[in-house]
């Protein structure tokens, strides 16, 4: 269904080309993506030329990109063997520049008939330089008169190539095709600007002039044909507030509307479920986590919907958290719910859950306390049996909820829903979030875990319709994790020395991971062409037998995601129980297994991994008495981006800064694709590192402008909210 715009900027934006340009053009533009008038104005020069018609030849570098305005002083021709050479050389009047041409004899009278037609010309090119001299070889070129009219043959690329360069001392060069040349592109885009002149702005004069911005119309015309830099930078710095203003003006409607709905109210009770469990408990709660509960009891307590992220550092406790506020939910006469991304996760959490609450989990049987509430756990490998029962449970009003995907089938149905949970975020969509919303009766409160540190731009960025707590404190007792990167390249003998501290772990009655990047040797792996001592990654199933034979006597077991959820559970059940000494695994364990005994993590192929999934999987050992070890195994090149990746994780075990580097190598289309929002990144030209200012100032802006029209009644406040939803791929916007 189209939007509907209000706004004549915004129905003109969202114009079809096939308005605007001729069928041919309109259709070699989708070849590029570009459907409506907004698209191409947004299609920026990847780069610019230096161009003008006073081109001064001495301040031309080697490795930029030209375009001269410049005589042609003298044309020599040189015999060589299958090819000739044609050496041109240019004069500002000052200066000079040598264009080279290399080609058969035909060729070469033909270019020396051309460049003989004309006093100057204009000539495209990337400068090199040879013997001393800089030069451009088989540049583009067209030549002028006196009155600077092109003679000779020029195609019409090359008469557009002509007018592009003459309009001023940048020309940007755009992403193109065979069938549509950049030159092509930038005069469309002349095209399509001249229908807006005259077009009021998309944004209140007052916000123009509170940020020193140019207006909307200007600014695309400097974006693709600026004067100087300083006019680029500042076109671009319009372009971008819009694109963040449009976001953050979005949540902040999302947020008042989430405000506006009627949310159970949730008030803690003395000798419920929550007071039993508090007083079980064989551990104190840290500062943080008591800080943070009463955070979250004091906004379930409200009649508008909780809308929180906590995130935290590996260990910190937030799963404790999480079960307290789930606890008092259920002491209110509601249901709670926790969606895990993985059955082994969704399996612990469930086992925790009765561990820690002990008689007062098995309600509904004989062996119930006086206050007590069933868990359930539903995932999608139960036997039909099994399954009917979970179902069954759920409908009934069993007070704590677990599971995975399977909790968002349309054949569970809550009897009195209202918490959500959602642990490990980065593995769900936005979508997966509303549709376990909306299985409750009234909007339910939403708390959104994470252990992946976020940082603050792109918290803003993608979970902008949530508020954001934080624990950094860890629990007492948590012990030190001594990470050291082992390059089997520049060490060949180190990775023999791992296998033996790994013998001597088990031999002090101790446990041990062993990480592989993949399950079998067909899975893809990520090649390195530029790296000739490249091979292929570890794989769990053929590494099995292998390490069997290396830590020969060791009790050993593989774990994967392909294996049946029975054989998983017994798997982890029995290295929770000490008979199995070492673990070989995919990064299935990276999140939720807690075994206090395991004291060591040998990670292969490390540069396989991301730097805040090395600080996941090492957050799986040091959870006990004992001091853990982490071994980032690589035979990366000692100076490559992997192995300053490694090094980055062996030297901090500050989730946050690792975050932030994670980031920055990482770049923003992965956190906002698949494993943030379910699709590709929606960005244009906004990037949350660069621009986390940028985005922290449309973020106070929006808040200020919903403020003062909280109806959203300013036609252009409507359309950008409109623009930005409608932009979105999969409608990670949306909220329920």
């Amino acid at each position: 269904m189209a939007v509907e715009y209000r706004s004549d900027t915004y129905r003109a934006l969202t114009r079809p080309l096939s308005d605007v340009l001729d069928g041919a053009t309109t259709k070699a533009l989708l070849g590029l993506g570009l459907v409506n008038v907004d698209d191409l104005l947004h299609h920026l020069p990847r780069r610019y030329l230096l161009g003008t018609d006073t081109t001064d030849l001495a301040s031309v570098e080697v490795g930029s990109s030209v375009a001269v305005v410049a005589r042609v002083r003298q044309v020599r021709r040189r015999e060589g063997g299958r090819l000739s050479r044609l050496e041109v050389q240019l004069t500002d009047g000052l200066a000079d520049l040598q264009a080279i041409f290399f080609g058969q004899e035909r060729m070469i009278e033909w270019w020396q008939r051309q460049l003989s037609l004309g006093v100057k010309g204009i000539f495209v090119g990337k400068v090199s330089e040879f013997n001393g001299a800089l030069q451009l070889t088989h540049p583009d070129f067209v030549m002028l008169d006196e009155q600077g009219q092109i003679v000779g043959f020029a195609s019409q690329e090359r008469q557009a190539m002509a007018r592009q360069v003459r309009r001023g001392s940048l020309v940007g060069i755009y992403g193109a095709t065979a069938k549509l040349p950049t030159w092509r592109v930038a005069e469309c885009v002349d095209n399509v600007l001249e229908t807006l002149q005259g077009l009021p702005d998309t944004l209140p004069a007052e916000v123009l002039a509170a940020q020193g911005l140019p207006d909307l119309i200007s600014a695309f015309q400097a974006a693709h044909h600026p004067l100087d830099w300083a006019e680029r930078d500042r076109a671009l710095l319009r372009l971008k507030f819009d694109e963040a203003l449009a976001l953050q003006l979005t949540m902040a409607y999302r947020r008042q509307a989430a405000a506006a709905n009627l949310a159970p109210v949730i008030q803690r009770h003395g000798g419920g479920l929550l007071a039993g469990f508090d007083a079980r408990l064989p551990f104190q709660l840290t500062a943080g986590q008591r800080e943070v509960s009463e955070v979250l009891f004091t906004e379930l307590a409200l009649p508008r919907p909780m809308q929180r992220l906590l995130q935290g550092e590996v260990g910190s406790g937030k799963t404790v958290v999480a079960l307290r506020t789930m606890l008092a939910a259920v002491d209110a006469g509601y249901q709670a719910v926790l969606l895990a991304p993985t059955e082994v996760l969704a399996t612990q959490h469930a086992a925790t859950m009765r561990t820690l609450l002990g008689d007062a989990a098995n309600g509904g049987t004989l062996q119930a306390a006086d206050v007590a509430t069933e868990v359930v756990l539903l995932t999608g490998s139960l036997s039909a049996v099994a399954r009917r029962n979970a179902l069954n449970a759920i409908a009934n009003g069993a007070g704590l909820v677990v599971g995975t995907h399977a909790l968002l089938q349309s054949r569970v149905e809550f009897a009195n829903l209202a918490l959500v949970v959602i642990d490990e975020q980065h593995r769900f969509g936005v979508e997966q979030r509303s549709t376990l919303s909306a299985k409750a009766k009234t909007h339910p409160h939403v708390l959104v875990m994470t252990a992946t540190p976020i940082p603050r731009s792109v918290a803003m960025t993608v979970f902008g319709d949530l508020e954001t707590l934080t624990l950094t404190e860890l629990p007492a007792g948590r012990q030190v994790i001594q990470t050291t990167v082992v390059n089997t390249r520049v060490h060949p003998t180190w990775l023999n020395r791992a296998w033996e501290r790994v013998r001597e772990e088990v031999d002090k009655g101790r446990q041990v991971f062993v990480v592989c990047p993949r399950i079998s040797a067909k899975d893809d792996d990520v090649f390195d062409e530029a790296d000739p001592g490249w091979r292929a990654s570890a794989a769990v199933e053929p590494f099995t037998a292998e390490l069997a034979l290396t830590l020969k006597g060791l009790r050993i077991a593989a774990l994967h995601g392909r294996m049946s959820a029975d054989v998983k559970a017994q798997i982890m059940s029995d290295f929770t129980a000490g008979c199995i000494d070492v673990l070989l695994s995919t990064t299935v364990i990276e999140v939720g297994v807690d075994q206090p005994n395991a004291t060591m993590m040998i990670v292969l192929d490390a540069d396989r991994f991301g730097v805040s999934q090395l600080h996941q999987l090492r957050g799986r050992i040091g959870r006990g008495t004992h001091a853990g070890v982490c071994l980032l195994t690589t035979n990366t090149l000692p100076d490559s981006i992997a192995m300053s990746r490694l090094e980055a994780v062996a030297n901090t075990d500050n989730g946050f800064e690792l975050a932030e580097i994670d980031l920055q190598q990482r770049q923003e289309g992965d956190v906002l694709g698949n494993a943030q929002s379910g699709s590709r990144s929606t960005l244009r030209l906004l990037r949350v590192i660069a621009d986390a200012n940028l985005i922290g100032c449309a973020r106070l802006v929006a808040t200020q402008l919903v403020a003062s029209d909280p109806e959203c009644s300013d036609p252009r406040l409507a359309d950008l909210v409109s623009f930005a939803e409608s932009r979105s791929a999969d409608e990670w916007l949306e909220r329920t």
